[in-house]
């Protein structure tokens, strides 16, 4: 059986780019931090990046919230770094594990870890990117390592065992948490709770359903019907 919502351990993010949404969502108890990315940021028509950070930092001080480099070039990830790091205590500097060119950050995420910012390495995929990484983060300083579970099970490969085994490789920096991120389905968090994964982030979208958690099926199934049936009366449809 799911435990409650009050009784789950696994800390909830809101991942996204809207300014409204995040503040919305970073009023709710049970939202524990936040992330955002480019790709969103530019879904969501965000075309002045230092502008948006800092309107959204203006308003959410209190919980973690991470953004991301977007250079390619490694020296300047680092430069790009610092300057977000500099906005607010809250920040965490996300950094992608490789650039386009497959290229290893390990020495930018270094950097930054030993100048005392806190980093998360993102759209790790695997066990071994994560033993690769696990150096250079600073075992004085928080961090996040940010394994794309829902990718990974878009490959056809249940996530479950490999985030388990990246924990137990985390589990030598105290400091440095695992996020399940780009789930899938609010099952999802239910998942990461039960193996012990410390943090999951989702879009408002997945975190939406979260009102239906429990929802009897039976009545659930009665609404579906309800809504094809109204579709089609609106649709006008004949044979």
């Amino acid at each position: 059986m799911h435990p409650e919502l009050n009784e789950l351990k696994v800390k909830i993010f809101a991942d996204g780019a809207n300014l409204s949404g995040m503040i919305e969502m970073a009023s709710k108890s049970h939202i524990a931090g936040l992330t955002t990315n480019p790709t969103l940021m530019r879904k969501a028509g965000i075309t002045n990046y230092t502008n948006f950070a800092k309107e959204v930092l203006k308003e959410i001080k209190h919980k973690p919230i991470s953004f991301e480099v977007f250079s390619d070039e490694l020296e300047d990830m680092k430069t790009q770094g610092m300057k977000i790091a500099s906005w607010a205590e809250n920040v965490y500097v996300k950094i992608p594990i490789t650039n386009s060119r497959g290229d290893s950050t390990f020495d930018v995420v270094n950097y930054l870890s030993q100048q005392g910012i806190k980093v998360n390495v993102t759209a790790v995929m695997d066990q071994s990117q994560v033993s690769e990484i696990l150096p250079a983060l600073n075992g004085e300083i928080p961090s996040y390592v940010s394994l794309f579970a829902g990718r990974i099970a878009d490959t056809g490969r249940n996530p479950e065992p490999i985030i388990v085994e990246c924990l137990d490789i985390l589990s030598k920096n105290s400091k440095s948490e695992l996020i399940w991120a780009s789930p899938r389905e609010l099952l999802n968090i239910f998942q990461a709770n039960s193996v012990g994964c410390p943090i999951i982030t989702a879009t408002n979208e997945i975190l939406s359903k979260l009102d239906l958690y429990k929802k009897d099926l039976k009545e659930y199934s009665l609404e579906t019907v309800q809504m094809f049936q109204s579709d089609a009366k609106s649709s006008n449809y004949t044979l």
